[in-house]
């Protein structure tokens, strides 16, 4: 697919290719210790981090005004893309938690599962391609797109949907998440087990 330059924001993006979604649920797994560790609700600041998909930030990595958190609708899908290096959901590493939460505002996604990204010179497999390259798209996107609060797209694990959450989403969380354990915690263990079986990953 065609890239844009680093940056570059000559993106055409029309109201008919973003996705104006409301009552979503959203999980996402955070860390709690270690050098990146982020609340259920706080987006990261610094980056680009070169194992992401979609990361907005402009290289080199540093702490900068843009801004990312990756979140899903379904739990095995949050899982199949967190933990994808080693197919193992380690529940003691870095202090995961699970967060599920609802927006408290609709979010405005630039949709990457329709049309678009054939339309914009790149192809469907934005979704599931170099991840260099989708960086390069997200930085492109962010620039030319300053307002919309994010993505949304498929997981290049499960094919599940997505939703890439920058800067602008900040405001978009309560005040409390409707749930905020670690993965240590006994309450989720079925629910884990269960999600982990149907991905084919391991629980540990």
């Amino acid at each position: 697919m065609k890239l844009p330059a680093p940056g570059h924001g000559d993106v055409a993006i029309s109201d008919g290719d973003i996705k104006t979604e409301g009552d979503l649920a959203l999980w996402r797994v955070h860390a709690t210790i270690g050098d990146h560790m982020l609340a259920w609700n706080e987006l990261r600041h610094w980056g680009p981090v070169a194992t992401m998909r979609f990361d907005p930030h402009l290289p080199p990595p540093r702490s900068q005004d843009r801004a990312v958190a990756y979140a899903g609708l379904a739990i095995p899908d949050v899982l199949a893309e967190t933990y994808q290096q080693t197919r193992v959901v380690d529940r003691g590493a870095k202090g995961a938690y699970l967060a599920g939460w609802c927006p408290t505002r609709p979010l405005r996604l630039l949709d990457l599962t329709g049309s678009w990204p054939i339309r914009a010179g790149a192809s469907y497999t934005i979704n599931s391609g170099r991840k260099d390259h989708c960086r390069l798209w997200a930085q492109a996107i962010c620039t030319s797109q300053p307002d919309i609060d994010g993505l949304w797209h498929h997981s290049a694990m499960t094919g599940g949907a997505l939703v890439t959450l920058f800067a602008p989403a900040a405001d978009s969380f309560p005040a409390r998440p409707n749930l905020d354990l670690p993965l240590t915690h006994p309450g989720l263990h079925v629910l884990l087990l269960d999600a982990c079986r149907s991905i084919g990953y391991r629980l540990i």
